[in-house]
């Protein structure tokens, strides 16, 4: 009998029972991938894998694949654009965001501001800006795009292209309030800029979360017929060390569990944090990999440009891909830092095979090896391939150089996250970079303030430029505030409510959830009310919605309910108007984001109602809350069972938020209260907050 390890074939102990027929079934994938290629052989592999799971055979399913470009170079699609004019102003566009952040750094400012995030990932964007996000004009209703918050001076940059925006407007980046007329938001704020910027994306970890039911909210108005969005994306553009907060890869399941094939996650994967590596031990690509696709992600690595196709097309026996997979992300980015020189003794020569591959090729051809990220080809077939992917949603996992094309002193450096201007060594060497038409004597007059570039609208490159955003339906980011007029309920909708509850005592949790119910019948108008509830339904006395509203499922309810015999039975479906996103409060919280923007994002009022467990929901999502609020948000946030024995009565852990101000004199308690007044207490004075101090039994919340 064969033991676990034996039936391992990557167990060092394994032994073939028949060595032959193995050979055989080796030989035959060999020459499936000769005949029809890489791809085709990965597909085959795939399928067998799944099938082997539904043979119950307990193969585990490969977590990670080799560090290599998941599509093959024979499976890219033809590019469609000029690159060559795309190159020329995507150089312009470099120039021009790197150069409003260090004009923001000018004597008597001085604001800070990032310039090396957007650097990194102008081809990322670009490649989305010229073949893919499609605005709000298209026929399809357009795209929703959650640009990074760190690489908003390039968003800055191409409306500076496109005649949105003026030199003088982008003098004013980070002054909102200093500058005359108003200045640009550091990072994207639609309140400060209400008809730039869609989604606030800062603090990080947010833009995930709030992609992720952004797409969910597109097929729940679909599926319920108020809008069809199905031809819709949602493309939220993250940094790999983005992805250590919790928020970023909390939800992923949501995404997989319910098929959003409409989202795509591009990962800016520069190997490099805000202090210094991603995983200077590890590397973060194959990690992500992992957890994507146990998450249940289409996943795509765009990690090597077209200069590697040849290199590893003669890998004949594998050396080059087994030095790939086993150098560490801490020695990549150590690479880029130096020369191609050091690369070739340090990377290639750690094998004499893969030193032989580069053999012919000079120290610049080394050195001129480029990463994924940074190649509009591979870029344009993995983005193709995502939105062409259905049933599930996709990551875009591409490799790029942090600070790419600014310069050795800020090129994969681990302090050019907070480097903010250029020397004019560096302003020159960035020039010459970029091939842009400004003098040494131009530089040398101000380093402070050299000059933006832009060629006239006129210019070739230009025109290109704005044809492509017309043939995609305008420009982005730009939100809209106008939509569907909606009548408010009649007063009939209230009469029951109005009658108060008569001789028996009823808790504002059930008289609220009456009145919600009555407003939910209301005809053209319930429709759009979107009860969100985080597993408290019943809790909230909100399980009389399940037979009638349903709980919102994309793909319906294919298992019979143990309390289908009820009145109140558990339902679900594609129609459903609840959207329950069980024990989370941050899903909830983004959920409601989602349905209280969708008058802006969709032209559709949605009404949310997000019903909480009082302060025990409220106090863990205050930054997501403030975001909803950075977004102008309309719905109802409503703390349900507050009631002094549920929550006391069950330890501090529950009731801690009730006074988040509070401080402990004596054997009293000191609560801040709002300006309206004190609580119970006899003495009062007013703190610098604008609270007032009160001596009281009961501690109350402070509403600054």
């Amino acid at each position: 009998m064969l033991t676990v390890n034996d039936q391992d074939p990557y167990s060092v102990n394994n032994t073939d029972s028949d060595p032959g027929e193995t050979a055989e079934w080796m030989e035959s994938l060999d020459a499936l991938v000769q005949a029809n290629g890489h791809e085709r052989g990965r597909e085959i592999m795939l399928s067998l894998l799944k099938r082997s799971k539904e043979l119950h055979l307990g193969v585990p399913m490969v977590p990670t694949t080799d560090y290599i470009n998941t599509i093959a170079p024979e499976n890219e699609p033809d590019f469609p654009g000029d690159e060559s004019i795309e190159r020329r102003y995507r150089a312009w566009l470099r120039w021009n965001a790197a150069i409003m952040v260090h004009r923001a750094q000018r004597p008597g400012i001085a604001v800070g501001g990032h310039i090396s995030t957007y650097a990194s990932s102008a081809t990322l964007y670009e490649v989305g800006y010229n073949h893919f996000f499609r605005a709000q004009d298209h026929p399809g209703g357009g795209d929703q795009v959650f640009f990074q918050g760190h690489a908003s001076p390039g968003m800055y940059s191409r409306a500076f292209l496109e005649g949105r925006l003026t030199e003088d407007d982008m003098d004013g980046f980070r002054q909102e309030k200093s500058h005359p007329g108003g200045g640009l938001s550091s990072y994207p704020h639609p309140r400060l800029m209400p008809d730039f910027w869609q989604f606030p994306t800062v603090s990080m970890g947010l833009g995930p979360i709030n992609a992720i039911y952004q797409a969910q909210s597109n097929k729940y108005l679909t599926n319920r017929g108020i809008k069809d969005a199905s031809d819709q994306h949602v493309w939220a553009f993250l940094g790999d060390g983005e992805l250590d907060e919790v928020e970023s890869r909390g939800q992923l399941q949501v995404a997989a569990n319910e098929g959003l094939d409409n989202l795509t996650f591009v990962v800016n994967c520069n190997l490099q944090r805000l202090d210094g590596p991603v995983r200077g031990n590890g590397k973060i690509i194959q990690e992500l990999e992992s957890f994507f696709r146990g998450a249940g992600w289409n996943v795509i690595k765009v990690i090597w440009g077209r200069e590697w196709d040849d290199l590893l097309a003669r890998d004949s026996e594998g050396a080059l891909i087994d030095l790939m997979n086993r150098t560490p992300d801490g020695d990549y980015q150590t690479y880029k830092t130096e020369n191609g020189a050091y690369v070739r003794e340090n990377f290639f020569g750690r094998d004499p095979r893969t030193l032989e591959l580069v053999k012919d090729l000079s120290d610049d051809q080394v050195w001129a090896l480029k990463r994924g990220g940074h190649d509009y080809r591979k870029v344009y077939a993995a983005y193709k391939a995502a939105v062409e992917h259905k049933g599930q949603p996709t990551v875009i996992l591409a490799k790029t150089i942090k600070g790419y094309g600014l310069g050795k002193t800020f090129e994969g450096r681990n302090a050019t996250h907070q480097m903010k201007k250029l020397t004019l060594n560096d302003l020159k060497q960035f020039r010459d970079e970029m091939r842009i038409p400004v003098t040494d004597a131009v530089l040398e007059e101000n380093p402070y303030q050299p000059p933006y570039y832009h060629p006239g609208q006129e210019d070739e490159a230009i025109q290109y430029l704005q044809e492509r955003r017309r043939a995609l339906g305008g420009y982005l980011p730009e939100r809209r505030t106008t939509h569907t007029p909606i009548n408010l309920p009649d007063d009939s909708a209230y009469a029951i409510a109005k009658k108060g509850s008569g001789q028996q005592p009823v808790a504002t949790t059930m008289a609220f959830v009456r009145i919600l119910k009555d407003v939910m019948r209301a005809k053209n108008f319930g429709n759009r009310v979107v009860p969100i509830i985080p597993d408290e339904a019943r809790t909230f006395g909100m399980d009389a919605f399940f037979p009638n509203a349903k709980i919102y499922n994309p793909f319906g309810q294919h298992y019979t309910s143990v309390d289908r015999d009820l009145l109140l039975a558990y339902k679900e479906s594609p129609q459903g108007q609840i959207i329950h996103v069980g024990i989370n409060e941050a899903g909830a919280l983004a959920a409601f984001t989602a349905a209280g923007t969708a008058y802006s994002t969709q032209g559709e009022p949605l009404i949310p109602v997000y019903v909480f467990y009082s302060m025990f929901g409220f106090q863990r999502t205050g930054d997501a809350l403030w975001a909803a609020g950075d977004m102008m948000a309309r719905g109802f946030l409503i703390g349900a069972t507050a009631g002094r024995t549920t929550l006391t009565g069950e330890g501090l852990q529950h009731a801690d938020g009730h006074s988040p101000c509070s401080r402990t004199r004596t054997r009293r308690s000191s609560a801040m209260t709002p300006r309206t007044g004190t609580s119970s207490g006899t003495s009062s004075r007013r703190d610098s907050s604008g609270c007032t101090e009160a001596s009281t039994r009961i501690p109350t919340s402070c509403t600054t």
